[in-house]
């Protein structure tokens, strides 16, 4: 038992005065003479025996009622270790986009936060966190529209990515007790290796999923043949059954332009392909309706007019091999020996490829330096009778690279770098019995860039990264029949395609996009980006002829946006939400470590409030006073 007020105990020791009282209390008795006082002795006797008990009756009667007066004022109680220590709680009430399952009618976010609304106390102060807002040290008053109106969102932070967020809200103290409420359907993806580590962190997880875990989402889609007459749109859909034939349609803005079905097999995937037309400006938007998920039945994207990636080769080969490489379905090239090259023109440029040149002039090498730091992208392929002198002097201004030798050396390309930009999305996996080129002659390289293709003993053949690319041998037939490998359309193609980033079909939000604009900037303009009531000013890097935009952070809905110069429009550009939400895999939440599951908000809160009573004691010793004065009462009447 534990007092509120303990001090008040000491009152206690008054107890003794009313035995001292009682003890020492001395009577004198007159005596009188009597005849015949045999009998009356013997009454007397027993009157004294008599008044004595109720003398002792009443002396502890008075002793417990005045002691449970002063046990009374001093309260006393009972309750748990922690119940007189001050709480702190920090509730993550997760909404992203896999709370929009429904239960009873109800999303998953929309039941969290009325149960939280019903079960948390409206005085009690805390702080709550979604996977994007935070709200610190308020009640439930204060949030509770906010809650009521709060939209979903495509980010989801992991476990620890919580605990960590929520460690910035509890305070320093360590007396106070600190609980950690997480609500959230606990998908797979938001698990993660460590555990929390902070003994003084309570944490309680709260799973509220809905009953049937089924959700048909529109996954991704690629274009084909898009520079035919009818490019072939192909979508991918998951999450459906095989009875399944779940209505598609596609829309070019507002207007239908086709509908299909999809048939889903035994893993629950669908393909369907449309055909869509050809050399025409498209806003498209896919379309399905089903009971699971509604932010991933929507998929947008946008076809615009293909821009041509313009490449001049300067170059001193008769060979054709560059034209082959570069169709003009895609690219603008230009192919000039040196001696005709009007340098003006490189500044219109987006590749230059230095093709089979003995040496490279002093005024062409001031020329490129400025390409090159105007965002252009730089190709180099020496020949045999290259003057090592003349590139040393030329690749040392953008690199720490230099021709050192050169090794007559019948030897085979025979390691890729499959991670490097250039192959990411080359290879389905890592290949060993490729048939890989051989090289007669090539210059030793000495460099800190990246190897993209190595020869045998591991000497460089390709160097290069972020739009200066440098090769250690000539690609003439007679030095080597790399030009007949199947190596050489990607690598040259890709070098080329990123010169100018064009805008995909679609971005995914939260994921870094960039994208070139080709326009001139006026000094004080700069782009900008909107949707119906939405604008924003992205990321923007401008450069002669071209200005490059990133989006990150923005935008934050998807859609299809438009990039506007002074007001008028440019091109478009589609977003669309990540799909992991969409896969709806649950953890068995009772298996993550240092935590404490509940079943439901409503028990998590009776739970802590049965942590936090107090049964209090002072009224059952104040109805004691009471019946110990009737106590007193009977005593005196009826005991003489």
């Amino acid at each position: 038992m534990q007092f509120k007020h303990p001090e008040i105990l000491w009152a206690l020791a008054l107890l003794v005065i009313p035995i001292l009282i009682h003890l020492f209390q001395l009577r004198r008795y007159k005596k009188t003479p009597f005849t015949n006082v045999a009998m009356l002795q013997k009454v007397v006797s027993e009157s004294r025996k008599s008044n004595n008990l109720k003398k002792w009756l009443l002396l502890l009667t008075r002793l417990l009622l005045l002691a449970a007066i002063i046990i009374a004022f001093a309260q006393p109680f009972s309750s748990t270790e922690t119940a007189l220590k001050e709480k702190e709680a920090v509730v993550y009430l997760d909404d992203s986009f896999s709370m929009q399952a429904k239960t009873n009618g109800l999303s998953l976010l929309e039941k969290a936060v009325q149960e939280l609304i019903r079960n948390i106390d409206g005085e009690t102060v805390f702080s709550l966190f979604t996977n994007e807002s935070t709200y610190t040290n308020v009640t439930i008053k204060d949030i509770q529209n906010i809650l009521l109106s709060l939209p979903y969102s495509h980010k989801q932070l992991n476990l620890e990515e919580i605990r960590l967020k929520a460690a910035t809200l509890f305070s320093k103290s360590n007396s106070s007790v600190k609980n950690l409420i997480l609500i959230s359907d606990f998908q797979q993806r938001i698990a993660t290796n460590n555990s929390p580590t902070d003994s003084l962190l309570n944490t309680f997880l709260v799973p509220v999923q809905p009953r049937e875990a089924q959700n048909v989402a529109i996954d991704s889609i690629y274009l084909e043949d898009e520079v035919s007459e009818q490019p072939r749109l192909t979508v991918l859909l998951s999450g459906g059954s095989e009875e399944q034939n779940l209505p598609i349609s596609l829309f070019n803005t507002d207007t239908l332009i086709a509908k299909s079905a999809a048939k889903f097999n035994s893993n629950g995937i669908a393909e369907v392909v449309f055909s869509i037309p050809g050399n025409q400006k498209i806003n498209g938007r896919l379309s399905i309706t089903e009971n699971g998920l509604s932010y991933d039945n929507r998929f947008y994207f946008n076809i615009n007019e293909r821009e041509k990636i313009k490449v001049l080769a300067i170059s001193a080969s008769e060979n054709d091999y560059l034209e082959r490489l570069y169709p003009d379905t895609e690219f603008e090239f230009q192919k000039f020996p040196l001696n005709q090259l009007d340098y003006s023109a490189l500044d219109e440029q987006n590749v230059v490829v230095l093709d089979h040149l003995p040496s490279i002039p002093n005024s062409l090498q001031n020329v490129l330096r400025t390409f090159m730091d105007n965002g252009g992208t730089l190709i180099v392929v020496p020949s045999n009778e290259s003057d090592i002198t003349s590139y040393n002097s030329f690749l040392s201004a953008f690199s720490p690279i230099q021709f050192t030798e050169k090794v007559a050396n019948n030897t085979k390309v025979t390691s890729i770098s499959f991670n490097h930009p250039l192959y990411q999305n080359v290879f389905e996996k890592e290949v060993t019995n490729f048939q890989y080129p051989t090289v007669k002659e090539y210059f030793k390289v000495q460099s800190r860039m990246p190897k993209i293709l190595a020869l045998e003993g591991n000497d460089a053949f390709l160097v290069g990264n972020d739009g200066f690319y440098v090769f250690a041998a000539s690609l003439e037939t007679g030095n080597s029949n790399f030009k007949n490998s199947p190596l050489i359309v990607p690598t040259f193609y890709n070098m080329a395609t990123f010169s100018l980033q064009i805008s995909d079909i679609y971005h995914t939000l939260g994921e870094i996009s960039t994208v070139d604009i080709s326009t001139n900037l006026g000094s004080d303009e700069i782009l900008n980006v909107s949707k119906s009531d939405y604008d924003f000013i992205p990321l923007q890097q401008t450069y002669p002829n071209r200005v490059r935009l990133t989006f990150d952070e923005d935008p934050t809905s998807d859609g299809i946006y438009t990039i506007n110069q002074e007001g008028q429009a440019l091109q478009n550009i589609s977003f669309n939400y990540p799909r992991a939400e969409s896969k709806l895999n649950y953890l068995d939440v009772e298996s993550i470590p240092n935590s404490s599951t509940q079943d439901s908000i409503a028990s998590l809160f009776e739970y802590l409030e049965t942590e936090s009573n107090i049964t209090a004691y002072w009224k059952w010793f104040v109805i004691l006073a009471l019946l110990l004065a009737l106590t007193e009462v009977i005593i005196q009447k009826f005991i003489t």
